[in-house]
């Protein structure tokens, strides 16, 4: 009987409302109340599968996936759902099966991104797929990626070789040749064939084919790049940087290695997003527009290019790259004010900084506000002269433009300012401008070696005069006249009020007089001075300052994590979320330093991110898992470790430990199945002493005693694990359990016994 449909649609916007604001369980309790109305809904079992995939109840939604599945039989996305789960759950054979079909389907549908996604899956859980590399290597020849079908035709006559069929080998790689006559990889795997040697079976790969369209994609900054013979003015060269990123981005998205695969788990540990963890179909709207993006481009069609980008930040995808590529096109088309909201999302970043300021001068300039022109015309002038002197003398340099740029802003003759434009974007907006700029330093170096800005050529510093009090509060601090040195700073300020650098020598001073928490007060104030100027650099290295002073100030640590998070640091702003997490772990807070470590872990999912933090964070998480005695969020961790991880011996022995904590013995033995099927193909000998030592731990386990004899019997030591069998047979017997005897006697005939009778007359017997 049919439900009412207005019941079933209330619950379902009642769970997709929880779903957005990620309460999985009030998402699940709604959508339950939709399959109450209308058990047969397959949005509404996919929807209750995927809250119960969030809330980690992997059961419930493998059940509900394969209802789904049942129920809409020509759907992909159950199927591929299903696939993702068994992984998980370390059921290698039955995430194939799943993932071939769901391969099919998304073939039947058209949309061979997908369906070779699913392929690329299968290939990572079993490399001798025949047929996924079948597949993989006729959609790549039909789609013209000639020498990636040539690959792909490779593995698929290894495969045919090892499994006997030679003549059947060679006419594979002889298609081959007729569409790629050239590539010699394929004429060595013929004559290696011809002449009696074996060619080496496919194996897991790091990386990932991805979607068709990324071959030429990946390719494009860095081919434009290599062909020009100058460097690009600022602009194109963080245009180009841009659209390497989104290139990055899609290989990233889509790869299909077992590091990726583990990837995509991530969030469901850290509970926490990033800039492209995205849910699957937000991935997928992504991908598809950000190929969008770059295909216009190389065509120069920014009008699709900017829709692109810009549906590509609604499906929630959020990169500095994408904010100055779009605010780039729109300042084009002059859509000013729109353009400068997205430069303002990118302009801390130090791959587009420079750009971005240019652009927001010639904006400002294009709106009739010539001051404020003329200061982001300063301030992108202080960035690139800080790109082309010495490191050492970048703190300096970045002091001596504060002046300048406060009286550019106070100055009240426009057409200084707007001069004062034109100078600097003809020093700039050119190419080859970092030689132009190192010229130009050359010819005003002075005597004394002085590290003067090059603004001095373009604007006299008004305030010259607070440099030179700068100076006598530094002479006297020198000589220990701190009282006098804080007088003088104090009148300067009346002068020079936001001028950042005096306000750190009076920090200083305090230090001097041991007044420290005023000390940590002013520079503070000062990092959040620089913020708010988009002076991210110099904003990071005063709250490190502040840290270096007070460790324990949570609050500037955090500040100086979002600072480098929006500067695209990630390797030190992860850094600083696990000295931020220890502080927590060493105070006992273990919640709090969980919490921390899962947003660290969300940030390895940056491009620009070291992939090697995903495991050391996923052991500190399981670590705390394991002290507060949750283990069943602890296997959740430790699953993900595996798959980045599979060669680490104790992480699959943690696995197991735990589950048969759990009691989950089931559980427990394909954990240790999945581990005999990875090394067999790896280190064969490495697996019974694996067991043994389990079996040391539990020796009272009949599940690893069953499967220890199994690998004595396949290593050919059958009265080994005839004897053991004996053993656990007999306590199986003591124990009144029939059951778990039988199974063992019928293991031991399996092995052809001597006394085969004697077992068989117990078998009657009981």
């Amino acid at each position: 009987m049919a439900g009412r449909e207005d019941i079933f649609q209330k619950a379902m916007n009642e769970g997709h409302s929880a779903a957005w604001d990620q309460n999985w369980a009030q998402a699940a309790t709604a959508y339950l109340q939709a399959l109450v109305e209308f058990p047969e809904s397959p949005k509404a079992l996919n929807s209750f599968a995927l809250a119960k995939y969030q809330l980690q109840k992997y059961d419930e939604a493998l059940r509900a996936y394969i209802h789904a599945a049942r129920v809409s039989s020509d759907d992909p996305l159950p199927f591929e759902k299903i696939a993702q789960i068994y992984e998980r759950m370390g059921s290698p054979n039955e995430a194939k099966k799943a993932a071939l079909y769901a391969a099919e389907l998304y073939l039947k549908l058209h949309d061979v991104d997908k369906a070779v996604e699913n392929w690329l899956n299968v290939i990572q859980l079993e490399p001798e797929n025949l047929q996924a590399h079948s597949r993989l290597a006729l959609i790549h020849e039909k789609t013209g990626q000639i020498r990636q079908a040539s690959v792909d035709y490779i593995a698929v006559a290894s495969i045919l070789q090892n499994s006997g069929n030679p003549q059947k080998a060679l006419e594979v790689l002889a298609h081959a040749t007729q569409t790629d006559p050239e590539c010699a990889e394929l004429q060595q795997a013929i004559k290696m064939i011809k002449s009696g040697q074996v060619l080496p079976l496919p194996v897991r790969t790091k990386g990932g084919t991805g979607p068709l369209i990324m071959t030429a994609t990946h390719e494009f900054p860095s081919s434009r790049q290599e062909q020009a013979q100058d460097s690009p003015d600022p602009i194109i060269e963080s245009r180009q940087k841009a659209l390497k990123v989104f290139a990055e981005v899609l290989f990233d998205t889509e790869d299909d290695s077992s590091e990726a695969v583990a990837r995509r788990g991530l969030p469901s540990i850290a509970k926490s997003g990033s800039q492209v963890n995205l849910q699957h179909g937000d991935r997928t709207t992504v991908l598809m527009h950000l190929s969008e993006v770059i295909d216009a481009q190389t065509r120069d069609n920014e009008v699709t290019a900017v829709r692109g980008l810009q549906n590509a930040l609604a499906a929630g995808f959020s990169h500095p790259a994408a904010f100055f590529d779009l605010g780039l096109m729109l300042s084009k088309s002059g859509k000013h004010e729109e353009a400068l909201r997205n430069l303002q999302q990118c302009i801390k970043h130090s791959d587009y900084s420079l750009a971005a300021r240019l652009l927001n001068g010639k904006l400002l300039r294009g709106l009739d506000h010539p001051g404020q022109a003329a200061v982001e015309y300063l301030e992108a002038l202080k960035i690139a002269d800080s790109c082309v002197v010495d490191p050492d003398q970048v703190d300096i340099l970045l002091q001596l433009y504060e002046p300048l740029v406060e009286s550019v802003g106070r100055e009240n003759d426009s057409s200084v300012q707007l001069k004062l434009c034109d100078n600097v974007e003809d020093m700039l907006v050119r190419v080859n401008w970092r030689q132009h700029l190192q010229k130009m330093r050359t010819e005003m170096s002075n005597s004394d070696g002085q590290v003067l800005p090059l603004a001095e050529v373009i604007i006299q510093a008004q305030s010259s005069h607070v440099i030179e009090a700068m100076r006598t509060v530094n002479e006297m601090a020198r000589a220990n006249f701190l009282r006098s040195a804080m007088d003088e700073a104090f009148h300067t300020l009346v002068y020079a009020p936001t001028y950042l650098p005096l306000h750190i020598l009076i920090a200083d001073l305090l230090l001097r007089e041991g007044h420290r928490a005023e000390a940590i007060t002013k520079l503070s104030a000062v990092a959040s001075a620089y913020s708010v100027r988009g002076e991210a650099a110099q904003a990071t290295k005063i709250l490190r300052r502040v840290i270096q002073l007070s460790p324990m100030d949570l609050g500037s640590r955090n500040r100086l994590i979002e600072q480098l998070v929006d500067r695209g640091k990630d390797d030190e702003a992860i850094r600083e979320y696990m000295d931020l997490a220890d502080i927590y772990y060493r105070l006992a807070e273990l919640d709090l330093a969980r919490k921390v470590f899962a947003t660290a872990l969300s940030l390895t999912q940056q491009p620009s991110a070291n992939r090697a933090w995903s495991v050391k964070i996923l052991l500190r998480m399981a670590d705390i898992d394991m002290q507060r005695l949750d283990w069943k969020q602890a296997i959740s961790v430790y699953e993900q470790i595996r798959t980045l991880t599979p060669e680490d011996f104790s992480i699959w022995e943690n696995l197991i430990e735990l589950n048969l904590r759990l009691a989950q013995t089931l559980q427990a033995q394909k954990e240790l199945e999945s581990f005999i099927d990875y090394w067999e193909r790896k280190k064969p000998e490495e697996i019974i002493p694996f067991i043994s030592k389990l079996l040391v731990g539990y020796p009272e386990q009949v599940m690893i005693v069953r499967v220890l004899a199994d690998q004595y019997y396949k290593n050919g030591q059958a009265s080994k694990a005839i004897a053991l069998l004996d053993s656990v047979g007999d306590k199986l017997m003591e124990a009144g359990d029939k059951a778990g005897l039988v199974a063992v006697v019928n293991q031991i005939l399996l092995m052809n016994p001597p006394n085969a009778e004697d077992y068989r007359r117990l078998l009657t017997q009981m």
